[in-house]
């Protein structure tokens, strides 16, 4: 059983315990009003984040340091070494037996990130898709490198138009996996969806969304973080990892926003500047993904990330 069924079972016939979503983009504040609420509303924080799941990926993934770990102690990140997958099927198992474990004590779960697919997979659960191919997986990559990822993406549209509509022609991670699912199962990412069961999330969710009113005010406080994080030795971090034999740039974790630019400044493929340059806008890019993940999700209570009364505009709506 798994541990949605576990928790299900025991709810029948009962109110559904609360849980709160804290979402938003990049850089919006969402860490800093998480720490708040936990102080000042008995809840406890389990981390959505696709980055900080792995270890020694600290400071490019603005993972909270020892000091905000002992005021406010997030679950679900340092899972993993960097070598290691991890996917939006088991981050739900995970983060419903986290939730079940913080519901027990008396508590409200806080689940934070910016990590939109989880949260989707978490809220309706997840097609149980075959696990991924290292050998398939790398020849894969090999031929979108080869030939470009407009071309992987108009082979992926004579088996799986339904997929390759949705997905963008550069969207390299998710092409590359719609092709691995469809060579290991001989059935379409599209296919799995559709048989998939519903697993309704067993709690009552507030939703939230915090980011400042202006775009240009986060693009500033992208600016201003990257800046930080160079300052805080991001380049050194990335250096560690570049100096093991057993990374390389196609795996996921070397593909999160900045590290990729510091690893590919590291190789020699474009200097300092520009690698700050490219880093900034991958980031502005992936902020630009979560809102529009945000502006489809129902029942959202928007936060503004400079409201001098965020906490308690937040407290406002919570039971």
């Amino acid at each position: 059983m798994t541990s949605a069924e576990t928790l299900k079972s025991t709810l029948t016939g009962k109110e559904l315990p609360p849980a709160i979503f804290l979402m938003g983009p990049t850089a919006s504040g969402k860490t800093a009003l998480a720490i708040e609420l936990v102080e000042n509303y008995n809840c406890e924080i389990i981390s959505v984040d696709s980055a900080l799941v792995y270890k020694g990926m600290d400071i490019g993934t603005a993972k909270p340091d020892a000091e905000l770990q002992a005021r406010a102690p997030h679950r679900l990140i340092d899972l993993i070494d960097p070598t290691e997958a991890y996917s939006a099927a088991m981050f739900r198992e995970d983060a419903l037996r986290e939730m079940a474990d913080i519901t027990a004590k008396g508590k409200v779960p806080l689940l934070v990130g910016g990590t939109m697919m989880y949260f989707k997979f978490l809220r309706d659960g997840a097609a149980q898709l075959p696990k991924a191919d290292e050998a398939v997986r790398q020849r894969l990559l090999a031929e979108g490198e080869q030939h470009g990822w407009p071309y992987m993406h108009a082979k992926l549209a004579e088996f799986d138009p339904v997929s390759a509509e949705r997905l963008k022609p550069m969207d390299s991670q998710r092409i590359q996996r719609a092709h691995e699912v469809y060579e290991v199962s001989g059935k379409t990412l599209t296919q799995f969806w559709a048989e998939q069961d519903e697993q309704p999330l067993p709690y009552d969710v507030i939703s939230f969304a915090v980011m400042p009113n202006e775009r240009k005010k986060l693009h500033k406080r992208i600016a201003q973080r990257y800046d930080i994080m160079m300052k805080q030795g991001f380049v050194e971090e990335v250096k560690k990892l570049f100096a093991r034999d057993d990374l390389h740039e196609d795996l996921p974790s070397i593909r999160c926003v900045g590290y990729r630019q510091v690893w590919q400044y590291l190789a020699g493929e474009f200097d300092y500047d520009e690698m700050v340059e490219r880093g900034i806008i991958a980031t502005r890019q992936l902020a630009k993904r979560q809102i529009t993940w945000l502006r489809s999700w129902p029942d959202l209570h928007w936060l503004d990330t400079e409201d001098p009364n965020l906490l308690q505009s937040a407290l406002k709506i919570l039971p």
